[in-house]
């Protein structure tokens, strides 16, 4: 409200088309939009139910729409594109400082603030938005990664159940695959009936999820055959078809890095530095 002659009244609605920057804060069925103008001034603040958003961003000029990055981002950047609005991700790290309220205050609001600030800041640096293609290719990645750890969890799991009967056998993946069978067989040692009725079932379990992983493996190589970048990369001395896949899915563009030095500190090779007056602490 403001006064004029001593009579409140109220202040005008900024019109939609003063807005340049959205940061729109993603949920499950609750997102929340926060609009700046030019100056950083807001211009709305709303919630927007998942059916709404899309016709909601379809009545927007033409500006910038910033998310964070996380689960759905980059599906709903593809979205936000199509409708012809510049659509940029941040890192979530990037995205805290700008949160006025601190740790304490966090909620969908003020996140979709802090969202909009970081996007107007000159020097942001933004995440390049991942095809469909890519994303495809890392959820067979993300597969081959969790029926990797299955798979030695249930080769543990072997082991240990042999050792409770006193059969050890040598630290090797290999050298179990090839006694496993025979001891299981072998009607000398202490495994009971049922003992080997559960062992056998872990061991049906190893074979599913080999045939898993090789699965995975067969699309990797497929990849990296017609992939023009991960064939390059994987004629790299020390890099193989799973590392060049999954760097190549990732990272999409490579032009984004305009030298070697920048690709390896986004890999994280570079140490960190707490440093001051030229000194490192």
């Amino acid at each position: 409200m403001c006064q004029s002659g001593g009579v409140e009244t109220p202040l005008r609605e900024a019109s939609v088309s003063q807005v340049i920057i959205i940061g729109l804060d993603i949920a499950k069925n609750v997102f929340h939009a926060h609009g700046a103008d030019e100056r950083g001034a807001m211009v709305f603040s709303r919630k927007l139910t998942r059916a709404k958003l899309l016709d909601f961003f379809a009545g927007q000029p033409a500006c910038v729409v910033a998310l964070e990055a996380c689960g759905g981002a980059h599906h709903w950047a593809r979205k936000l594109v199509v409708l012809g609005l510049d659509a940029r991700i941040i890192a979530g790290q990037h995205v805290s400082p700008y949160r006025l309220q601190g740790k304490t205050g966090k909620n969908d609001a003020n996140d979709a603030a802090a969202i909009c600030e970081a996007a107007s800041r000159p020097r942001m640096h933004f995440v390049p938005i991942k095809t469909a293609s890519q994303q495809g290719m890392l959820c067979v990645h993300r597969l081959r990664e969790g029926f990797k750890q299955d798979r030695t969890a249930c080769v543990n799991r072997i082991r240990g159940l042999l050792a409770e009967f006193g059969i050890v056998v040598a630290q090797s993946t290999r050298a179990l695959r090839a006694v496993l069978s025979e001891v299981l067989e072998d009607g000398s040692n202490e495994l009971s009936g049922l003992a080997r009725l559960a062992i056998e079932r872990a061991q049906d379990q190893w074979r599913e999820l080999d045939e898993h992983m090789d699965w995975c493996d067969k699309r990797i190589a497929a990849h990296v055959h017609d992939d023009t970048q991960a064939h390059a990369a994987v004629e790299l001395l020390g890099v193989g078809p799973v590392t060049a896949s999954a760097t190549v899915a990732t990272v999409g563009d490579f032009k984004q890095f305009k030298n070697g030095s920048q690709f390896g500190a986004w890999l994280g090779l570079t140490p960190k530095q707490n440093s001051s007056g030229g000194k490192n602490n």
